[in-house]
């Protein structure tokens, strides 16, 4: 019986088969493997036909989606403007309606100039770059056949894309030397702003082991570590692959890079003359050590999955050295990448050469993650708590929560980025912020993004749906418009919806999925057809309420409004709309001007209910409550004063530890503070509910700080003109 095929979905594409540099760590020129030299210079047009006619035919084969092929050398812009722009045109021609085709190249960069980088921004072919750090380090290695220096055509090429082509920049490779200044390195890396920065172990074997200065044991964690601890320290500036495939897999997730993890290999390289080969770090180990002895004109890529070298690598845990199957860290791991395993006389079934190095950098970045907080330090005045408890908070002291909230929302939005591990969008999302922070911190601070937030991190991998995982994109989309980026990415559509959140929606027909294109702070979407803008009949933009003053929004359309627990109302009618706005807006006038300002500094969002129900806040969407259609003025004013009360408990819970972790004693909390706000308007059923919770919450186990505000409480309750009868004894 055959065995299962692992598809590949990643394909290294040598169209070049020599290079520019001479750098001394290059592990297909300076290693063991010498088959370059038998292979032709660059990838004829006749080859490159075939491997279209390949990768079509396994991915209609194995319903591969999205199949991602990266030019690769040698130094693949030697094979010219005109034949990388051929064979894109072949790959793009013969994949289209079969799967999607996400097309990089990896270049040292002293080629690159305006017309390559016109040509792939025509080809959509995204663009990496190889530097080793500043100047100093990248010239320990990255030299010229003449020992001249790259630094400055290096340099030149990022900046030309940064600057001119950002859409195209895909992120920074460095191998790392320990003999080189790790801050140094990350700062100089840092300053390029890349969208992502790959550390790589320099390749070595056990027979030909890694440069260790003065014996350090663990010199390559030392040098990540001290990376890792700044990088952590300035709020991760930059996603960096390495650290967060470290802390993705030590959650339960899947590895972003083949040197890391129990994800089976799905790669394949193809060389100039058609050959397929495993991984190029291969070359490191011997001569001929990736070869298969097959390639794309006799054989089909499926056959080359069955490949016996392939096949060593889809084994998860049980392909590993025994030591390695025993390792507590091996999640994360996987055995480190499959060449630096190698020693003759047993091969590959070994420990990594990094062994000890990687136990170090998995433990501690595992232990840092566990022991760093939640979320930075904030400190609530005495004199806003004693407020908040007492029922009374001025817009002022609302407005305390609001930092706090916002760095709550903004951790959540990392770790989803982390969970959902796409990395292109947490980039945009990324330069947005260098563009206007204030403007990503109100989008990401969105009730609705927030929830969304908080659903990925806490379903994690394994539970993450399709939707949830390509609202990222959305997000990004959004970020992109609100500070003037240009950038194009792919969005779910969701019941035939394309969602951007904050904004509205589009009506998109049956597509899964739809563009976005941002420019200048607009944008238009493209499903099946025509590109759509904001001005197209089937847009359906969050509105706003006017009828209640400047900057309340009604959204009936996110799908993360959902987090209530309760069906929340579709799109109104422009009718429905407006009434609701001027109930709310009667609503609020009717308080005190006190206490409708406090409303006002945290409330931004309304999402309406089916009529006669209850109204609703949620802990994950802070800044929105629910009401319910068809509500008088009076019973919307209740409704939406108690529940922005009970929102504001969850914000001081997300704060302050006030129940001493007990759950039931957070929910009574929340109870009595949302009936205490509006117990002039309570029957009698619900003061004695109100007097029961106080009288409990009181009793109940607290921590400082606790005690007082339940002490607060207390005092609140007593001082309230009850009807006589219905006191609290």
């Amino acid at each position: 019986m055959q065995p299962p095929i692992a598809p590949f979905r990643q394909v290294v594409l040598k169209v070049a088969s020599r290079c520019d540099l001479a750098c001394d760590h290059c592990y297909v020129y300076e290693h063991a493997d010498t088959s370059w030299r038998e292979r032709p210079m660059v990838m004829s047009d006749e080859t490159a036909v075939q491997v279209a006619d390949r990768i079509v035919e396994h991915a209609a084969a194995h319903r591969i989606q999205t199949t991602h092929v990266v030019f690769h050398g040698g130094e693949p812009l030697l094979a010219g403007i005109e034949r990388l722009r051929r064979f894109s045109r072949t790959l793009r021609g013969s994949v289209e309606g079969v799967c999607d085709l996400d097309l990089r190249i990896h270049t040292n960069g002293v080629l690159l100039s305006r017309a390559y980088c016109d040509m792939f921004a025509d080809e959509g072919i995204k663009v990496g770059v190889s530097i080793d750090g500043d100047r100093l380090a990248n010239d320990r290695h990255r030299l010229y056949a003449n020992g001249h220096s790259s630094y400055e055509q290096v340099v030149r090429a990022i900046t030309l894309l940064r600057d001119h082509y950002r859409h195209l920049y895909a992120g920074l490779l460095c191998t790392i030397d320990v003999r080189n200044d790790p801050i140094a390195v990350y700062e100089a890396l840092v300053a390029l702003r890349p969208p992502r920065v790959d550390f790589l172990l320099p390749h070595a074997t056990w027979d030909h082991p890694p440069l260790r200065p003065g014996g350090q044991e663990t010199a390559y964690a030392d040098w990540l570590i001290a990376v890792h601890d700044r990088w952590r320290a300035d709020g991760r500036p930059v996603p960096v692959r390495m650290f967060d495939s470290i802390i993705l897999t030590a959650s339960g997730g899947d590895s972003q890079t083949e040197s890391l993890g129990l994800r089976p290999s799905d790669l394949v390289v193809i060389e100039t003359d058609g050959s397929y080969e495993q991984a190029d770090s291969l070359k490191t180990a011997y001569d001929g050590a990736p070869a298969t002895g097959l390639d794309v004109f006799r054989h089909s890529l499926s056959e080359a999955a069955l490949h016996p070298g392939f096949a060593a690598r889809q084994g998860g845990l049980d392909s590993l050295a025994e030591e390695c199957r025993r390792c507590p860290v091996v999640a994360s791991c996987g055995g480190g990448l499959y060449a630096h395993r190698y020693r003759t006389g047993n091969g590959f079934d070994n420990p990594s050469v990094y062994c000890a190095d990687l136990f170090r950098l998995i433990s501690h970045l595992v232990e840092y993650e566990r022991q760093s907080p939640p979320v930075p330090v904030h400190r609530l005045p005495t004199a806003t708590l004693d407020a908040l408890a007492s029922g009374n908070a001025s817009a002022d002291d609302v407005a305390q929560l609001r930092a706090p909230q916002l760095s709550r929302a903004r951790l959540a939005a990392r770790r989803a980025a982390t969970v959902v591990a796409d990395q292109e969008s947490w980039s945009i999302l990324l330069n947005a912020e260098r563009t206007d922070r204030a403007a990503v911190d109100d989008l990401l601070s969105h009730p609705y993004v927030h929830a969304w937030a908080t659903r990925c991190a806490t379903a994690g991998p394994a539970r993450l749906t399709a939707a949830d995982a390509g609202h990222l994109a959305a997000v990004a989309a959004v970020a992109a418009v609100r500070t003037g980026l240009a950038v194009k990415v792919t969005v779910p559509v969701v019941g035939n919806f394309l969602h951007l959140p904050g904004l509205g929606r589009m009506r998109t027909g049956g597509r899964d999925r739809a563009e976005v294109e941002a420019h200048d702070g607009s944008f238009a979407v493209r499903a099946d057809g025509p590109w759509l803008s904001q001005d197209s009949p089937l847009w359906q933009p969050v509105r706003t309420l006017d009828a209640t003053g400047p900057g309340l929004l009604l959204d009936d359309v996110d799908p993360y409004r959902d987090c209530y627990g309760t069906p929340v109302e579709d799109r109104l009618t422009g009718e429905a709309a407006a009434a609701l706005g001027e109930v709310v807006g009667a609503a609020l006038a009717s308080l005190t001007a006190d206490k409708r300002a406090a409303v006002r500094a945290g409330l931004r969002v309304v999402t309406p209910l089916p009529s006669g129900a209850a109204g609703a806040s949620s802990r994950t969407a802070y800044g929105a409550v629910a009401l319910p259609l068809g509500a008088d003025p009076a019973t919307t004013a209740r409704l939406l004063v108690e529940h922005f009360h009970r929102a504001q408990l969850g914000g001081l819970l997300d704060l302050l530890d006030l129940a001493a972790g007990d759950a039931n004693l957070e929910l009574l909390l929340s109870d009595a503070y949302g009936l205490l706000s509006v117990a002039e308007l309570l029957g009698d059923e619900e003061i004695a509910r109100l007097g029961t919770a106080i009288s409990r919450i009181t009793g109940g186990a607290h921590s400082a700080v606790g005690r007082r505000f339940a002490a607060g409480l207390a005092e609140a309750a007593a001082r309230l003109p009850l009807p006589a009868g219905s006191r609290r004894r």
